[in-house]
């Protein structure tokens, strides 16, 4: 059998809860089962959450789906699970044949046979009630026994029977559950009713126990000419909206519909006929959420069209929240939105997050997106990627890109691996030598310092790192000004201290100081020259319309607060 996780990509998400009702938010995402383990323990310990978990995704590529599984978790309701249990739940826990067509039962067969459904155009649904399907199946043989080995390699994970005995009896699960439908099909058990014929038939059906499966069976058989996806989903949407009123039967008829459509949703083959072809991920995803919003995306089909009026209506809910788990799943994977660029790939990330947001609800969890966009992040602050985005570039450019970068990924962890790309740049030799070059106008050189600094200040960085960085920015700032006798030239001028304080005033408003050494310098002078006697008579001197010196005061004191110093420490230094 070998490996069962090749060609799957397994990575461990974080969650932490604080308060006693708190819910869950992701902490980090770790490649390393036992670190990502270490970490909630550490949270636990450090007293900094009431409760902590870990979450196993194993990412499929062949079904494009992530399976979650909760390994650990400490606080209240402590579930921990084996190591060699982490895949046993990816098992049918089947009995009878009637449980192969149970909702797990039918997610299992899905994740184990996506080729075949794919290349056959039909849903798990429609395999295990079409006989003409399932002997296609049995014909295959290796597909066939491949998946009931897997099966049986997850069940004997999480039990004291070995593989062939589970082997054994799957197999002669599986032989009776199709030998069951070969003899319904023989005996002319399924009918073949026309679209607007499955209400009638929902009416008689809903009071037998085998309603269900004979209703599927009748659907799958109609579903048979359907000539590609779209127009299987259109079909299906035909009959529902014909529906009875009668809640029984309604109910038959709906929930059927439902679970069809819930796995072509669930199956990329479905989605990508579906959407039509898309030259990128970030195409591909806008399509989808688009859909997922119950907003028909340009070109959309009739069956398509239809489905986003359902979706807009709230209908579907089965098949909208496969849908939304497509969704997640795409932004875990390990695609690129955008291959060619990392900026695009950023401003794709950024448009679709927005975009998605506004799903957030019963369908889509937030917790869920945050989880995706985390790991999608990750992705891209590795010292590959980030260095060849900012290879070539001036050492000042290299900062401002990585500050882009900063405000479209999210992740604590992910952060300070961001800083620790724009830590060594900010303390390099030739990010200060960019501003200590002389043949440079020394406004020109601080008006940038102050652009990437206040980018800095806004940042979500930690505070530690986002503190030295920007405390570094202003050394250089107040370095360079000092270099260049900025304050000596400003108070050695002729003209009066209104002037001079003037002067300051208005490159403080106009983003010309750092925060820190520089901004603070230039306060000190500003009170300075407040300080000195006949300032008042002197700026009131200065007024184009005399008489205004109330408003003229207002407006002082405003400027003053933008430039960082309170009216009440204005009003002290002001000298009359």
């Amino acid at each position: 059998m070998g490996d069962l996780h090749v060609g799957r990509e397994i990575h461990y998400e974080v969650f932490r809860r604080v308060g006693a009702k708190g819910g869950w938010t992701l902490h980090d995402v770790r490649s390393d089962r036992d670190s990502a383990i270490e970490m909630a323990q550490g949270l636990m310990k450090a007293e900094k959450a009431t409760g902590v978990k870990v979450v196993k995704e194993t990412y499929n590529d062949d079904t494009g789906d992530y399976l979650t599984l909760k390994i650990f978790e400490e606080g209240h309701n402590q579930v921990q699970v084996p190591v060699a249990q982490e895949d046993a739940p990816h098992a049918i826990p089947c009995f009878k044949p009637e449980d192969l067509y149970s909702y797990h039962a039918r997610a299992t067969i899905r994740r184990l046979m996506p080729d075949f459904l794919a290349r056959n155009k039909i849903t798990v649904t429609e395999l295990i009630h079409r006989a003409d399907m399932l002997e296609k199946l049995e014909a295959t043989g290796t597909v066939y026994q491949h998946a009931i080995q897997k099966v049986a390699v997850a069940q004997a994970a999480s039990t004291s029977a070995n593989v062939q005995q589970i082997v054994k009896s799957l197999n002669e699960l599986a032989t009776q559950s199709i030998q069951r439908v070969y003899r319904d099909q023989r005996k002319g058990l399924f009918p073949n009713p026309g679209a607007n014929q499955f209400a009638e038939l929902a009416i008689k059906l809903a009071p037998q126990g085998d309603a269900s499966y004979i209703f599927n069976a009748a659907l799958a058989n109609h579903l048979k000419d359907a000539r590609g996806w779209d127009q299987k989903v259109e079909m299906l949407l035909t009959v529902m909206e014909h529906a009875p009123q009668e809640e029984a039967p309604r109910k038959l008829v709906l929930s059927s519909v439902d679970a069809i459509l819930s796995e072509a949703m669930g199956g990329s083959a479905a989605l990508h006929e579906l959407m039509g072809k898309t030259e990128t991920l970030a195409e591909s995803q806008g399509l989808l959420i688009e859909t997922f919003l119950g907003r028909a995306p340009k070109n959309a089909k009739g069956g398509l069209s239809m489905l986003t009026q359902h979706f807009a209506k709230d209908d579907l809910a089965e098949a909208r929240t496969a849908v939304a788990d497509r969704i997640v799943a795409e932004f875990k994977s390990t695609k690129r939105l955008m291959p060619d660029s990392l900026v695009e790939e950023l401003k794709a990330l950024r448009s679709l997050a927005n975009k998605v947001v506004m799903g957030v609800g019963k369908y889509l969890s937030h917790e869920d997106l945050v989880a995706a966009f985390t790991l999608r992040s990750k992705r891209l602050v590795t010292q590959e990627t980030l260095s060849s985005y900012i290879d070539g570039a001036g050492a000042d450019e290299k900062v401002e890109r990585l500050l882009f970068v900063e405000e479209n990924v999210i992740g604590a962890e992910n952060k300070r691996q961001l800083a620790s790309f724009v830590l060594p740049v900010v303390n390099s030799a030739p990010f200060e030598n960019v501003f200590s070059n002389g043949k440079t106008p020394i406004l020109g050189r601080l008006q940038r310092l102050v652009f990437l600094q206040t980018r800095v200040r806004r940042s979500n960085f930690i505070e530690e790192h986002r503190q030295e960085i920007a405390t570094k920015i202003d050394k250089i700032a107040f370095a360079a000004a000092n270099a260049a006798k900025l304050f000596e030239s400003i108070d050695g001028r002729p003209g009066s201290h209104v002037e001079k304080a003037t002067t300051l005033l208005k490159l403080s408003l106009n983003g010309m100081f750092t925060e820190g050494l520089l901004a603070n310098k230039a306060r000190e002078m500003i009170l300075g020259y407040l300080a000195t006697p006949g300032f008042l008579a002197g700026y009131f001197a200065t007024l184009p319309q005399p008489g205004k010196n109330e408003d003229a005061m207002t407006a002082l004191m405003a400027d003053l607060g933008k430039a960082g110093i309170t009216a009440e420490t204005g009003l002290k230094s002001i000298a009359a």
